[in-house]
C-alpha cells in the first residue's frame, strides 16, 4: 500500500510525503522545520519514517526549512548537480547535512526506486520524481514547469498517481496585480503550467492507466482551487471520463494540508 500526503502545496512553501512499506520519503522542504513537523504530527506520520529528503529545484518556497529538518532528524537530501550546487551556495545544505547528487539511474530507498526527470524552470537543473514500488505502483510528481516536455509527459506517463501543477488561471493573472515582467516569467517555456494546460494532459494520463490525480502548487493570487478543479474536470468529462469511477481528483489546498490519497 502507498501512501502520498500533500503537506504544503502553493505559493507559500511546498512539501509532499510518499511513502510505502513503512517507509517514506519527503520530496521538497518549503516550509519552516517547525510547520514541517506540526504537519507530519497532524497526519499521524512519524518522523522516523522518512528516510530522505528530494529536492526539486532551490527556489526558497521549497527549500525553506531544509537545512534544520534534514540536519535536526539525520535525513539525506538528493537533487541533482546543479541544484546541489545551487543549494550550497545559498547555505540550505552545508557540512552538517547529508546531501548526494542523484541522476538519470535513481536512488533505491528500502522499497521504492526515485528517480528525476528534467522540469522547465527557471531555475539551476530543475527535476520532477517518479516513486515507483516494488509491487509496481508507481507515482509521479511534476511541479514548477512552464510546459511538458516530451521528457515529462514520458517519464509520468503509465503512472499510478500523478501529482501535477495547476499553477494559475490565465485570466485571473493577465487581469491582475502583478507587474508585466513576472506575469511574463509565469506564462514562459520556464514558468508554471496553467490549469488549462494541466487539465489538457489528463485525459491522456487516464488513458495510460493513471486513477489519481492530486492538482499542485497552485497560485494564491491567480487561482482558486475550485477554478482548478472545474478546468479539469471539464477536459476530461469532455472524453467520457467519470469522477470516482475512472479517476479521483483532490486539489492540494494551498495554505494547508491536503487530505492522504491511499494506493
Amino acid at each position: 500500500m502507498a501512501k502520498i500526503c500533500p503537506l504544503f502545496s502553493g505559493s507559500r512553501g511546498n512539501s509532499y510525503y510518499i511513502s510505502s512499506a513503512g517507509s517514506g520519503i519527503l520530496i521538497d522542504a518549503g516550509r519552516s522545520a517547525k510547520q514541517l513537523e506540526n504537519a507530519l504530527a497532524a497526519n499521524s506520520i512519524d518522523i522516523d519514517t522518512i528516510r530522505a529528503i528530494f529536492v526539486t529545484h532551490e527556489h526558497s518556497d521549497h527549500i525553506q526549512g531544509l537545512r534544520v529538518f534534514s540536519s535536526r532528524y539525520k535525513i539525506k537530501v538528493y537533487a541533482s548537480h546543479e541544484t546541489l550546487n545551487a543549494l550550497e551556495h545559498l547555505g540550505a545544505v552545508n557540512e552538517k547535512v547529508d546531501s548526494c547528487e542523484i541522476d538519470s539511474r535513481g536512488i533505491a530507498i528500502d522499497s521504492m526506486l526515485i528517480k528525476p526527470f528534467a522540469t522547465s524552470h527557471d531555475c539551476a537543473g530543475s527535476v520532477g520524481y517518479t516513486v515507483e514500488m516494488s509491487d509496481g505502483t508507481k507515482i509521479a510528481l511534476a511541479t514548477d514547469t512552464g510546459i511538458i516536455t516530451e521528457e515529462i509527459c514520458e517519464a509520468i506517463t503509465g503512472c499510478n498517481a500523478v501529482i501535477i501543477e495547476s499553477n494559475h488561471d490565465v485570466g485571473m493573472l493577465m487581469n491582475g496585480a502583478y507587474p508585466y515582467q513576472l506575469k511574463r516569467r509565469i506564462l514562459s517555456d520556464c514558468g508554471h503550467l496553467s490549469n488549462d494546460t494541466c487539465s489538457r494532459l489528463l485525459p491522456q494520463l487516464v488513458e495510460s492507466g493513471a486513477t489519481r490525480f492530486i492538482l499542485a502548487h497552485l497560485s494564491r493570487d491567480n487561482n482558486m482551487p475550485m477554478i482548478a478543479e472545474s478546468a479539469a474536470l471539464y477536459e476530461l468529462g469532455q472524453r467520457g471520463m467519470k469522477r470516482n469511477k475512472d479517476f479521483t481528483l483532490m486539489v492540494a489546498p494551498p495554505e494547508t494540508c491536503g487530505e492522504s490519497v491511499i494506493l
